[in-house]
């Protein structure tokens, strides 16, 4: 995927908000007019008598109104259509962004900061653009303009007016850069907020089975409170910004109306001068609230435009892309004896994988292994004993540290996922059901026909129950599979890995939820039915791998023991505890 950083989503539309940008500018002059009018007509036309030339210009200040409120609504229409055209563009790529980052980037980057970029960062942004178009011309036209206006009024008021206004650039320009780094604290907290939200939403039924209500309430209401006081950092900085702009303000303002007076009754200047100038000022006033209030949102926008530039400058190019022609070397397999064997007999070959999460100490260590067509990997281990760590290895999720990966003698780190994928069939321990039918669980948005996904369903022993519900196979299912059973939910998983007519299946511990004979039926329909299709099958049940071709015991990474079930018995003392434990003395 393409790098792309915010600007270059603003550059299309520069056009379309040029023209914006046009219009907001006619419609500002326009309004500057209406005090120059109404001075013309107070200082000029009303000692005259003269009614006609007072209803004409009386109509160009209507007409001038009207052009200012046709031009800003249309201007503002257009600025809210780009905005929101740009966030729209600007969330779907930074949520195909995070589609396409690896697993590594999405443990160091964390789910809840992705969602809090794509919600509330991309809300900030969107705000943020607005305020820029709507407000970010139109407020300072109106300061410049007025006060080049109020230079032929009367310069010396405007000496006064121009006093003033170093001092509130200034107010703006601290309380703004604060304000960014201020609001970055806030996106932070939020993104800890969402943390706690997500964990407790996933664990909701532990947290009340333990009766932990109050407990996970209490650290909730940490974070919260954290999140309000940074928010109440952020927004008291922001607050401090109106006041002292409105004391300085009218600090000035009451100056003008003072020497004004004196002007007058020195004749210095005329009545009609000076209410146009307190217009101007007044008009010059409230354009520089709308500055501060600018600035105020780019303090906002300009923090989630940092936190989703560094999501979309994450490097997702697949290492496949990496990888020349040139480094491709015949896969070999060396065996105990020193002979070598072609890598492109087997279907999956470990060699000497290792890998760390951390890059402290290995998950896995020096793991290898070699499967042919149609045999079958049993994986059998404590928690945490690296078993799942493989299955990710085998999918690439993650990259050995040393050792390689061989799929049909290619290295998998030079397979493109598109096609790494479509010969997998995985139930991961960790998988979901959709809130959809189950038809579409198990077709998964590939094209299948419903003998397909029948064909699947009857070999993962999901059929019958499948065949039960009001609806088959257009059962609506709700979020997580709540209305099925655990058994099932795991047979529908099973299925979907089947229905794509994989070289490759890998069940990650997906049968501890079936009874023993449903899950002798499934082993015994995958030996038949999927009889070229290389298995790797991660169990706690002995009885769930016993027949495979090799089983492989893990403990804390490292291979404690490696063979068949008959082979193990004699030479792995860990292994025959397990299965004594769970099938009795005699095997």
């Amino acid at each position: 995927m393409k790098e792309k950083r915010f600007i270059d989503y603003v550059m299309p539309n520069i056009p379309i908000m040029m023209l914006g940008l046009l219009i907001k500018f006619i419609g500002t002059i326009s309004e500057l007019f209406l005090p120059s009018i109404l001075s013309y007509m107070i200082d000029d036309i009303a000692p005259t008598g003269d009614v006609g030339m007072m209803f004409i210009f009386g109509g160009v200040m209507i007409a001038a109104s009207f052009i200012v409120l046709i031009a800003n609504i249309v201007a503002n229409r257009m600025a809210s259509k780009v905005s929101s055209k740009i966030t729209r563009k600007l969330r779907h790529d930074s949520f195909e962004k995070t589609l396409h980052l690896s697993c590594e980037q999405m443990d160091r980057i964390t789910a809840p900061t992705l969602v809090s970029r794509l919600t509330s960062d991309t809300y900030n942004v969107n705000q943020m653009l607005i305020s820029v178009q709507r407000i970010g011309v139109r407020a300072p036209i109106l300061v410049i303009g007025g006060v080049v206006v109020t230079l032929f009024l009367d310069r010396a008021l405007t000496v006064v007016l121009l006093a003033i206004m170093p001092i509130v650039f200034a107010i703006i320009f601290f309380i703004s850069r604060r304000g960014i780094r201020l609001y970055t604290e806030v996106q932070h907290s939020a993104d800890r907020l969402v943390l706690g939200m997500q964990e407790n939403l996933n664990g909701i039924r532990v947290i009340k089975a333990l009766s932990k209500t109050e407990y996970e309430n209490e650290k909730f209401g940490s974070i919260n409170n954290e999140l309000m006081q940074n928010d109440i950092r952020a927004g008291r900085n922001n607050a401090l910004s109106g006041p002292i702009l409105q004391l300085f303000l009218n600090y000035g303002l009451t100056a003008v109306i003072i020497y004004g007076a004196i002007r007058v009754s020195l004749d210095l200047s005329r009545p009609g001068a000076i209410i146009a100038f307190l217009s101007y000022f007044t008009i010059i006033l409230n354009a520089l609230m709308m500055v501060n209030r600018v600035f105020m949102q780019l303090s906002k926008g300009l923090a989630s435009v940092r936190r989703i530039n560094e999501l979309l400058a994450e490097d997702t190019t697949d290492i496949s892309e990496k990888i020349s022609a040139e480094s491709e070397k015949e896969a070999v397999i060396l065996h105990e004896n020193g002979e070598k064997t072609a890598a492109s007999e087997y279907r999956i070959v470990f060699d000497g994988v290792s890998f760390s999460y951390l890059k402290v100490k290995d998950n896995v260590e020096n793991i290898s292994f070699a499967l042919r067509p149609g045999e079958t990997l049993g994986i059998i281990g404590a928690t945490g004993s690296g078993k799942t760590t493989v299955i990710s290895l085998l999918l690439r999720f993650y990259q050995p540290d040393s050792g390689r990966i061989l799929i049909d003698g290619v290295d998998i780190s030079s397979i493109p996922p598109s096609e790494l994928y479509k010969r997998i069939g995985v139930a991961l321990q960790s998988d979901f059901l959709m809130a959809d039918t189950i038809r579409e669980n198990i077709a998964f948005g590939r094209e299948m026909t419903d003998g397909e996904i029948t064909y699947a369903a009857e070999n993962a022993m999901a059929a019958e129950f499948i065949a039960e519900k009001p609806g088959g196979i257009n059962e609506f299912l709700n979020v997580k599979g709540a209305n099925v059973s655990g058994g099932q939910k795991q047979r529908i998983l099973i299925s979907r890995a089947l229905a794509g007519k994989p070289d490759i299946l890998i069940l990650d511990d997906s049968s501890g939820g079936l009874d023993y004979r449903t899950d002798a039926l499934l082993r015994q329909n995958l030996a038949t039915a999927y009889a070229d299709v290389t298995r790797v099958i991660v169990a706690q049940r002995v009885s769930s791998i016993m027949n495979a071709n090799i089983i492989m015991v893990l403990d804390e990474g490292r291979v404690i023991g490696f063979g068949t079930h008959a082979e193990l018995m004699e030479s792995c003392p860990d292994y025959r505890h397990i299965a004594e434990t769970q099938m009795g003395s005699k095997q």
